[in-house]
């Protein structure tokens, strides 16, 4: 798998897997603002030449907050999660970021999972915080990046 910055020709494949990995998915609108944003970090995972997968960072005052990390479903496990994660947290870092956050539903364990191996602990609970089904967002922090 190859990690690298995303770029606007990447929208529509992306728009692709938010469709595919997410019940609230980001337009392609929303993903173009996102990837013009002086504050955020788009990275784009590719394999097999085309896009398995990305993720999102904001890194502001010295905090990353991940936005969005998705891989497709026939690409889940092998580690290229925690890729993608890995080169987040790298880029948030070289940003400036000393910290990073992120918000997750309660009911996704393979991601908590994830996270939890990664350095990050959960520190609190936005009760239903998502819609579609209504449910609690647990908040986890990675505060040595």
């Amino acid at each position: 798998m190859n990690i690298r910055y995303m770029t606007y020709e990447d929208l529509e494949q992306a728009a692709e897997i938010e469709a595919a990995c997410f019940r609230e998915p980001w337009s392609k609108a929303l993903l173009a603002e996102s990837l013009g944003s002086p504050w955020n970090l788009l990275l784009a995972a590719e394999e097999d030449g085309r896009l398995i997968g990305y993720g999102a960072v904001c890194v502001i005052a010295g905090e990353g907050e991940i936005q969005r990390i998705a891989i497709l479903e026939g690409y889940r496990q092998g580690g290229r999660g925690r890729k993608l994660l890995a080169a987040l947290a790298a880029a948030a870092k070289e940003r400036g970021a000393g910290a990073m956050t992120l918000e997750v539903r309660e009911s996704n364990q393979p991601a908590r999972r994830l996270y939890l191996s990664a350095g990050f602990t959960e520190e609190a609970r936005r009760k239903n915080y998502y819609r579609n089904p209504k449910e609690d967002a647990i908040i986890m922090w990675n505060r040595k990046i």
